[in-house]
């Protein structure tokens, strides 16, 4: 039977129209966003996962910015104490010149005097970020290490400590005082030394204070004794500033991979397969010009039934 009031040809048509628009519409979106997943709509499990994980993406790339700064502070005292290593090495080796009969201690002094404002130079400029490693009281000195979210869903941001220790054989050239000015008679350079180190009894004044003008051959041995220790402390030291950098360049390297794994996972959640929805599009292009097609045809039927009027 054909109607003129109702054609359910047509609205066949029209609802076959409808979804393949809305698919197409669907499509034509992953297509142009590149998600498959784009709201919590499309998939509310995998959309949770997804955030969150980006969310720790960006605190893993602040971890990153972190690092960056902590190696740059790590870097500027290592540096530091690998120069003043060299400056008291220099001083080690007038104190062997000033053994010497015949050597002016006097001469042999006024180099040791510049060798010592130059370690006093050095712990005062190696400051990075407004933080000295090298020179200051004792105390924790942090950088950020890792994010970490554990099994129970929780957060945290790890740290990666460096202990000082201005005592004699600690790990600071000098001490500081609580408005930020170097203390000369604390650290390794600035502490005098009276009693027994290594076995060796050692009475004698800072390397910092040191003056062999009227020194005997017996003080000047003892001097050498200090100075050998002050090295050992300050070696020590920079092996521990060394150790951190090499373990902040590793935690670079773990975090920028890390990140990389985690876009990754996240792209296999909801990133759209950009073949599949292509051949997607292309078919339901095809579809649409059909279900107009058939939308016109069903459409035609009320004007087929004029011509039985017509005749």
């Amino acid at each position: 039977m054909t109607s003129i009031l109702t054609n359910n040809a047509a609205m066949a048509a029209l609802q076959t129209l409808r979804g393949v628009n809305d698919s197409l519409k669907g499509t034509q979106g992953r297509v142009s966003s590149g998600y498959r997943i784009d709201k919590a709509a499309d998939n509310a499990a995998y959309w949770s996962i997804a955030t969150t994980m980006r969310s720790d993406n960006k605190a893993l790339s602040a971890v990153s910015d972190a690092l960056g700064l902590g190696a740059a502070k790590v870097d500027t005292a290592y540096t530091a104490m690998d120069n003043a290593i060299d400056v008291v090495t220099e001083i080690k080796a007038k104190i062997v010149a000033a053994t010497e009969k015949g050597v002016d201690k006097t001469k042999v002094q006024e180099e040791i005097d510049q060798l010592q404002e130059q370690l006093v130079s050095i712990a005062q400029s190696a400051s990075f970020s407004g933080e000295n490693w090298v020179a200051g009281a004792s105390g924790t000195k942090s950088v950020v290490s890792s994010f970490v979210r554990d099994g129970s869903n929780a957060v945290s941001v790890k740290m990666t400590d460096y202990v000082l220790n201005d005592g004699t054989l600690g790990n600071v050239l000098f001490g500081m005082n609580s408005n930020g000015t170097i203390q000369t008679t604390s650290g390794i350079i600035g502490t005098a030394f009276n009693g027994t180190y290594g076995g060796t009894v050692i009475v004698m004044p800072s390397i910092y204070a040191l003056d062999i003008t009227s020194f005997t051959q017996g003080q000047l041995d003892g001097a050498l004794s200090g100075v050998e220790l002050v090295l050992q402390a300050m070696t020590n030291a920079g092996s521990q500033l060394g150790s951190i950098s090499t373990r902040i360049q590793l935690q670079e390297t773990f975090v920028s991979a890390l990140g990389d794994s985690i876009d990754s996972g996240i792209g296999r959640l909801v990133d759209a397969d950009m073949e599949e929805e292509s051949s997607k599009l292309s078919a339901l292009q095809t579809q649409q010009q059909l279900a107009i097609q058939s939308l016109s045809i069903a459409n035609s039927s009320a004007q087929n039934i004029l011509s039985l009027f017509r005749s």
